[in-house]
């Protein structure tokens, strides 16, 4: 597929509001504004929030398909590479050409090309976005994250037994199968995934894909797994969710936060009844093994439901909602959020205070304090 070069990309001051979430008149909580049409926008709550931000916040829309085409290829995944400069960022599912096809879900590669990053100015001017068809095996990805010289990525799987999981996509190389199956049984729809410090993998595994027609019918709970590719372990760390689905860790990996994302299901239905929840677990380790205890809420969406999660190096919460990402400090306070057109699924953090923001048919670039960096890359 040809590849698109945005050049020239302009880039805008973000206002900052700072809100007193009570009334003066009352103490009722206000209802809060609603995000600008056009432009990303930024909602104070807590000064904490104005460290994280900065002193003169912008953001540049990177990519976007509105007016040309209704395909959300800036879905999941959202993955950077430092080392080369490129996000990895997987699509939702793209209608087929023909009634005889299944829908599709592409892998987008964007690469981005600065100013200057020495004399500190490190705005991208120019993107190259390639879209690429998932390599065999990689059937219907949907998130990822940084793993040795590549990628791990969710392989949903498609509607014959045997498929999805989760591959290691090594750079220029055929992608290398890690987990398929859970002793014999088939995952739901492998969603999204993190890599502890040891090296293991931590991954959620909701219904979705049956839900969306590509999947054929579970054989198991949903559930969130962790797997030691040294020896092979592969064992069953969380249940009781409706839709498991964004997981991450906190800075010192003795918190693990997953995000339940059972308000929204795969056939497009919404049930605000069910749970749009963050949920913590103690990472605690018994018979020289981790496991996850003391479930708690954590936090629930002020808008829509939370997706993609993660957190930054002083251990503040993020996740992508329908406002945009909400975030929240280590004891559960929404301190602030970036209100971005259309809601955010899944972000990541990149180099010196930027973040990327998937909003399905756009790709927006942030840049808040150069302190604020991501805890899974710390850049």
């Amino acid at each position: 597929m040809a590849a698109v070069t945005n050049a020239d990309i302009p880039v805008s001051p973000t206002e900052v509001r700072v809100i007193n979430r009570l009334s003066e008149s009352n103490g009722t909580i206000k209802i809060q504004p609603a995000a600008p049409a056009d432009q990303v926008s930024l909602v104070q709550y807590d000064a904490s929030f104005r460290d994280i931000v900065g002193a003169s916040p912008t953001h540049s829309l990177l990519l976007s398909t509105a007016g040309n085409s209704n395909n959300p290829f800036f879905h999941e995944a959202c993955v950077f590479i430092p080392e080369h400069d490129e996000l990895y960022i997987t699509s939702n599912l793209l209608q087929a050409v023909s009634t005889a096809n299944f829908p599709t879900i592409l892998i987008s590669r964007v690469k981005l090309l600065r100013t200057d990053r020495l004399s500190g100015d490190n705005s991208v001017h120019t993107v190259q976005w390639a879209k690429l068809r998932p390599p065999p095996g990689i059937d219907m990805p949907n998130g990822g994250v940084n793993y040795k010289d590549g990628i791990l990525f969710c392989a949903q799987g498609s509607p014959r037994s045997g498929t999805g999981g989760i591959y290691y996509m090594p750079r220029r190389t055929p992608p290398v199968p890690m987990v398929t199956n859970f002793h014999g049984r088939d995952f739901n729809s492998v969603n999204d995934v993190v890599v502890a410090k040891d090296g293991s993998i931590w991954f959620t595994d909701p219904c979705y894909g049956n839900e969306q027609d590509f999947r054929q019918k579970p054989k198991l709970p949903n559930l969130v797994y962790r797997f030691n590719p040294e020896n092979g372990d592969l064992r069953v760390v969380a249940d009781g969710f409706g839709r498991p689905n964004g997981i991450c860790f906190s800075p010192d990996e003795d918190v693990v936060y997953i995000t339940d994302t059972d308000a929204f299901h795969g056939d497009g239905n919404k049930d605000s009844t069910r749970s749009a929840t963050i949920y913590a677990y103690d990472v605690i380790t018994r018979g020289s093994a981790p496991f996850l205890a003391n479930r708690r809420v954590f936090a629930y969406a002020a808008v829509g439901f939370p997706d993609g999660i993660k957190c930054d190096i002083f251990g503040n919460v993020y996740s992508g909602c329908g406002d945009g990402v909400e975030v929240w400090n280590p004891s559960g306070t929404l301190i602030g959020r970036i209100l971005v057109p259309g809601g955010v699924a899944n972000f990541c953090f990149g180099r010196d205070g930027e973040m990327f923001l998937c909003a399905e048919q756009s790709l927006w670039r942030l840049q808040l304090a150069q302190s604020t960096k991501g805890a899974l890359l710390g850049i």
